[in-house]
């Protein structure tokens, strides 16, 4: 827990601003300011990164990943009705023999293209009030790491939901009743969105955190590093 990139650098900061006022004279003035500009960039971008996830009384644009959770599962809904369920697919499904065996659909779902629910997700990040806090850091690219650790967890959480007892009990009970792809397509669609629904606000933010925060406290640690060189600039040329 001591070296959790949202605690260690807010310590560090902490400990060079107590450090600063016990040192006498210019000294004590300078690590000083290099600690208290260390702290402000730590903390706030701290509470920026838990402004993502959680809603903060008071503070506008907080929550912002439960509060728009209904774009993330629409671009889970796009994804999978395009490359799991695309023409060519339906019609593989439509010619089977839609026997009572499970349909490995895994094969398919590590295949697919899965970038566009992630650019869904910076595109919510970036329009909120993080944004401002991410551009001062590299902006989108800033996310970019997120990307591959995104798409697996990603991966993992869709071969779940299609290796579901109860997915699988629906897809074989469409698979044969259907006589036209537009058909199962249309009732797939359905299917899919109905176990989209069963996802609540609490648990996208509970798959999103899985995925990324980890990796956002990174913009903790560089908020504390830009933040005290700001201050050592400050401290040595402007105070």
């Amino acid at each position: 827990m001591l070296f959790d990139k949202n605690v260690f650098p807010n310590l560090i900061a902490l400990a060079l601003v107590g450090l600063g006022l016990m040192l006498p004279g210019e000294t004590g003035r300078l690590v000083y300011t290099v600690g208290l500009f260390a702290l402000s960039g730590a903390l706030t971008n701290w509470l920026a990164v838990h402004m993502l996830f959680e809603r903060v009384p008071g503070l506008y644009g907080s929550g912002v990943i439960p509060n728009q959770f209904h774009n993330f599962k629409g671009a889970i809904h796009t994804l999978v009705m395009r490359d799991l369920f695309s023409p060519d697919s339906v019609a593989r499904f439509i010619g089977g023999d839609g026997d009572s065996k499970a349909i490995d659909l895994e094969p398919v779902v590590r295949n697919l293209n899965m970038d566009d629910a992630f650019d869904q997700l910076v595109a919510v990040i970036t329009a909120s009030s993080f944004g401002g806090m991410l551009a001062m850091v590299g902006g989108e690219k800033a996310l970019d790491p997120l990307r591959a650790p995104f798409k697996e967890k990603m991966g993992d959480f869709l071969v779940k939901t299609v290796s579901a007892p109860s997915f699988q009990e629906n897809l074989r009970k469409q698979l044969g009743s259907v006589t036209a792809s537009d058909d199962f397509s249309a009732r797939i669609s359905a299917l899919v969105q109905a176990r989209l629904d069963e996802l609540t606000p609490q648990m996208v933010k509970e798959i999103v955190q899985r995925m990324i925060r980890q990796h956002l406290g990174w913009l903790v640690v560089w908020g504390a590093v830009f933040g005290g060189l700001i201050g050592l600039v400050s401290g040595l040329f402007l105070i």
